[in-house]
């Protein structure tokens, strides 16, 4: 399949988060790191590119990658017919459209009077989606963004061409980390990164050198093992010496201004919040255990969540792989909705049914323990083996 148009008319944002492409172009020799040119020499950091018009952002396109043929007629047919991205929105102030003749491709570009609203609105676009039941939205963003514009190319090519420039990636999907070897900025909206790593469905992205597996095989092959990664060859989990340090890690996600030891209170679950963990928590190998939130009395128990200092991580997925797959069993091949998801770490672990936290924990690298049959995740999203068989460790929560 050639996409020759950057938006399909069904979804006229998709190009902005995800890779359309599905083949052609070549290799041109982009496996590197873009962090750092052909001669291993760091770029100068001079900051985000600026540009005055978008001739003057044609202009700084084209000392990376062709951009011909300008234009910001709305009716011109290289732009997306449903494109909500106009002069007007997120506070652009002029679009354009350009030709990548060389990858056979095309790149809109954006002019914005005020880049934080722009990156705010791309973010509540990508979270709306996220919410939508589209968990991968924005994992595949080819957003490029400087001081004040932003650039989207329609092929792979023309965005590994483009990392290699002072330009950022801009990604929010909460799932999304930065491989060691790649540049990673704050950007101006918070839980939103900037990047120079391309991450794309289609092979010929940055390369993850964080992947054992990525060695030795041909690019546009698939890289992960239908298994999942092995626990020694783990990206990275997790870890707190004590339930005070985890709840320090966890305090941003959960907010957990009100906390607990107390057995009485911890043992406490409602409709709405069911922990994972039933009867003595030592039994489970856990070692101190809390609860984050309010567990009733005048009005109903409300933001809860519990944190527990593993000290037998075998243990602990064993019982959770025996309670989830009870659970299954006794619902008809579906975990309740009031289920808390166990999110584990190194020698941690957090029961939370709240989305948008686990979304926040999964950035600072807890995984979530599925034991479904069969269950698998989609290219791009963490997927490695559990302590217990039968069980993956991965940040994408679907069926």
């Amino acid at each position: 399949m050639r996409i020759k148009r950057i938006l399909a008319a069904t979804a006229a944002l998709t190009a902005l988060v995800t890779t359309a492409a599905c083949d052609g172009g070549k290799d041109d020799g982009h496996a590197a790191p873009t962090g750092a040119n052909s001669t291993g020499a760091a770029r100068p950091d001079t900051g985000p590119p600026s540009a005055g018009s978008l001739g003057e952002a044609q202009k700084y396109i084209q000392r990376h990658t062709s951009c011909e043929q300008l234009s910001t007629e709305p009716a011109d047919e290289r732009l997306p017919s449903d494109d909500p991205v106009k002069p007007g929105a997120w506070s652009v102030t002029e679009r354009g459209v350009c030709s990548d003749r060389r990858e056979k491709g095309e790149i809109l570009v954006y002019r914005t009077s005020d880049m934080k609203e722009f990156q705010a609105a791309y973010k509540k676009h990508v979270m709306d989606s996220i919410a939508g039941g589209k968990g991968d939205y924005g994992l595949f963003s080819r957003l490029f963004v400087g001081k004040d514009f932003a650039v989207v190319p329609s092929r792979t090519e023309s965005a590994m061409a483009l990392a290699e420039s002072g330009l950022r990636i801009l990604t929010c999907n909460p799932t999304f980390g930065v491989p060691k070897g790649y540049k990673k900025e704050p950007a101006l909206v918070e839980h939103c990164g900037l990047s120079d790593f391309v991450n794309s469905e289609d092979g010929k992205g940055s390369v993850n050198h964080e992947s054992p597996e990525e060695e030795g095989r041909e690019r546009g092959e698939s890289a992960r093992p239908k298994e999942g990664r092995k626990p020694e060859d783990s990206l990275g989990l997790a870890a707190a010496g004590s339930l005070a340090e985890l709840r320090k890690l966890v305090h941003h996600e959960l907010g957990c201004e009100q906390f607990s030891t107390d057995p009485e209170t911890v043992s406490i679950s409602s409709i709405d919040y069911l922990p994972a963990i039933e009867g003595d928590h030592k039994m489970w190998g856990v070692g101190e255990r809390g609860m984050c939130g309010y567990p009733g009395g005048e009005r109903r128990a409300h933001a809860l969540s519990w944190l527990d200092k593993v000290d037998d991580m075998i243990t602990f997925q064993t019982k959770a792989k025996a309670a989830q797959v009870k659970e299954l069993r006794e619902n008809g091949g579906r975990l309740k909705a009031t289920r808390s998801m166990v999110l584990v770490g190194k020698n941690v672990a957090v029961e939370t049914n709240n989305a948008a936290s686990r979304h926040g924990l999964y950035q600072a690298q807890f995984l979530n323990l599925n034991c479904q049959e069969g269950f698998t995740a989609p290219e791009g999203y963490r997927f490695e083996k559990a302590l217990v068989n039968g069980c993956v460790l991965t940040n994408y929560e679907g069926n």
